[in-house]
């Protein structure tokens, strides 16, 4: 039976306070009624670190719409804990020439429908994939043709040798390249698929999906896991509860209480000023999943005014300081890393390369300078500000001030993430809806290299991310580093491509932070990952 109750205070359902029954999202009211036959089922209830509005894995980068996939979906390579890509739904061979890379399906693979999954599928599924995601794209400039000679082979030939084929194909993160049947995957780029039909290990339950209310995911009792132990998201894929409930429940506080009380399971994103309530709980487990944590940063619009113009684009980027946002986005130094490094901290490529300004927080009254000799006419900057997700609150309230200090007009437009999702992808001028302006995170291994942050990403509205920059030069670089073979070389290159970003202010990295997740200790095998929380190898001990 589901309750809520303050902190430490034990309360039954029937003496809810008026006040916090009414906080409640109505769908744990409704699941406190729910049949005997679903009681007895093994169910973990997630509240997740967004609303899940979007199914389609292929049409947005949102974490939430990754995660979305990871439950329904599979992939043909995945990537362990070590870096290292493994098989997942197929193996591979590699001809000598470095240009043939041949795919054999594993067996007992089907779609949720019943039928088998063939190579046909999936040759569809990556070639949609190579069609929007970045990583995807780079890989199909070197591809020469990707067939399927018969039901269980895949065969890619190159056109030259590249050397990220198989850690694009089990890239772990946004975009992923998901397999689905080859009706769903021939779907036209930019519209939804129409249902959602995987091989994954849990099936979606589309009649019970209320967006804004809560998303349900039932065990897929005919998915065949590998023999090896998970990693990452790699390896074997064992379920072991019956169902998973994504709860939408956006006020922090709630979710503080319903953990503690048992009514969910799981919080992906707790609010860090709330944790110490938390972490005084012996009932909780309070423990960072992905440890290479995320990177914040703000993207502009290139196509419309202001940021069309590199002058006053730069002028923004000199007005900001990482601090003064991860301060307001985190506030516990412990969970945050001031770092001027494109692809991270931390990482084989780091570097300080043209980050002076953003480390020091030194660089306003340049910013007032340039922003006066750019001939800005007071054009308003459309700023969009989620105010639903708690990674996003803070990022534009704290730039939008930086931009009104250099000089800057500000419309500062309060939404919702998912509203977001959707917007960001219109090509619209602001006054038509559109914007110039949004803030999102990448997690560390989206962001490692250049191929794969598609931030980096200079091909413009033929295949560039949100934003639309249209940068030939930035092109010639991440070219030159895909086909690269010497560590050294490529981290000149990579120190040349993180000062062409900030010269051209391609995108502005505003530090780097972890996200603890938090979950009742009746949770056991919770999985770490770059591509966290997945609900595989989780056993549930009571209810």
């Amino acid at each position: 039976m589901l309750h809520v109750k303050p902190p430490r205070v034990s309360t039954r359902v029937g003496k809810i306070s008026k006040a916090l029954k009414a906080a409640l999202p109505a769908v744990l009211l409704a699941t406190a009624l729910a049949s005997p036959a679903l009681a007895q089922t093994k169910t973990i209830r997630a509240v997740m670190h967004s609303d899940l509005r979007v199914l389609d894995p292929g049409l947005t980068t949102a974490y939430i719409t990754r995660d979305h996939g990871y439950m329904v979906y599979d992939t043909l390579l995945a990537m362990d804990e070590h870096f290292k890509i493994q098989p997942q739904m197929a193996s591979y061979k590699v001809s000598d020439d470095k240009l043939t890379y041949t795919f054999t399906l594993r067996d007992g693979l089907k779609w949720h429908d019943g039928t088998p999954v063939t190579a046909e599928d999936c040759v569809a599924s990556l070639k949609r994939w190579g069609k929007a995601d970045g990583m995807g794209q780079k890989l199909m400039d070197f591809t020469a043709s990707i067939e399927a000679p018969d039901a269980k082979t895949i065969v890619l030939k190159l056109r030259e040798p590249y050397g990220l084929v198989l850690e694009s194909i089990g890239k772990p993160s946004s975009l992923v390249p998901f397999m689905m049947p080859k009706r769903l995957a021939e779907t036209p780029a930019g519209k939804a698929i129409p249902e959602q039909i995987g091989s994954g290990p849990f099936k979606f339950v589309q009649k019970e999906f209320q967006p804004g209310v809560k998303a349900v995911y039932e065990k897929n009792k005919d998915y065949v896991p590998r023999s090896e132990p998970p990693s990452w998201t790699a390896g074997g894929k064992v379920v072991k509860v019956d169902r998973v409930e994504w709860i939408t429940m956006p006020d922090a506080q709630t979710v503080v209480n319903a953990i503690q009380s048992g009514d969910i399971d799981f919080s992906e994103t707790p609010s860090y000023d709330l944790l110490p309530i938390l972490e005084a709980d012996k009932d909780l487990v309070i423990h960072t999943l992905s440890p290479l944590g995320f990177q914040t940063l703000g993207r502009m619009n290139f196509l419309y005014p202001p940021f069309d113009n590199p002058k006053i684009r730069r002028a923004a980027f000199l007005a900001a300081s990482q601090k003064p946002v991860l301060d307001a986005l985190i506030g516990n130094p412990k969970y945050y890393k001031v770092c001027g490094a494109v692809f991270g901290c931390g990482t084989p490529l780091a570097s300080d390369v043209g980050a002076e300004t953003l480390i020091k927080g030194d660089g306003m009254e340049q910013a007032k300078k340039l922003l006066k000799e750019s001939g800005y006419d007071g054009t308003p900057v459309v700023v969009m500000a989620p105010g639903d997700v708690g990674q996003l609150k803070a990022q534009p309230i704290v730039f939008a001030q930086f931009l009104r200090d250099a000089g800057f007009k500000v419309d500062l437009q309060a939404t919702d993430w998912q509203t977001v999702v959707t917007r960001r992808a219109s090509q619209k001028s602001p006054k038509e809806g559109g914007w110039n302006m949004f803030f999102t995170n990448w997690a560390g291994p989206d962001i490692m290299n250049p191929v794969a942050n598609v931030s980096t990403n200079g091909k413009g509205k033929n295949g560039g991310w949100f934003g639309w920059p249209d940068d030939p030069t930035m092109e010639k670089l991440r070219d030159q580093f895909a086909r690269s073979t010497s560590a050294d070389e490529q981290k000149k290159l990579a120190e040349e491509i993180q000062k062409r970003v900030y010269e051209q202010v391609t995108y502005i990295p505003l530090g780097q932070f972890v996200q603890p997740s938090v979950w009742r200790k009746s949770l056991k095998g919770v999985l770490d990952g770059p591509a966290t929380p997945v609900f595989w190898n989780i056993e549930k001990t009571g209810d």
